[in-house]
């Protein structure tokens, strides 16, 4: 098993922390019956926040086995942080580009037309169509 990704939601703090605990429990039971392992070390979780709301820092604690707080997460290909915004995305969007030109920039001297449109489709078209494709799924 790779990644697996967990939703809790709850109108009250309390509620959540008793429903994300519940949860802990369920998981860990299936580990255990599927004779494999959480490693903590690796799990982590993010709290979804409002800009005007109050942050309300959970500590997590299962087991003995502190969980980790992140401001953001990758998911199927998708940087999300903890206000829903872009920004954490764009920015890797942005370097994977600028360094696709410049490659594209260095070899442009030494290479045809029909390579470097090749290497365009290749590297840089390929960067961008994966957010297209996706919001094309989200769609329906």
């Amino acid at each position: 098993m790779d990644d697996t990704s967990i939703i809790v939601t709850s109108p009250n703090l309390e509620n959540l922390e008793t429903k994300i605990y519940k949860i802990f429990g369920d998981i860990s039971n299936w580990f255990k019956v599927n004779q494999l392992i959480l490693n903590y070390n690796k799990t982590h979780y993010l709290q979804f926040n409002m800009k005007n709301s109050w942050d309300y820092d959970l500590k997590l604690n299962y087991q003995s086995n502190y969980i980790k707080s992140s401001s953001d997460t990758k998911l199927l290909g998708l940087i999300i942080d903890d206000f829903l915004s872009w920004k954490a995305h764009i920015d890797q969007m942005m370097s994977k580009l600028n360094t696709a030109c410049f490659v594209i920039r260095m070899i442009q001297a030494i290479m045809s037309l029909e390579t470097l449109r090749m290497a365009y489709f290749t590297y840089i078209h390929s960067i961008m169509s994966y957010g297209i494709r996706f919001s094309k799924l989200k769609k329906g």
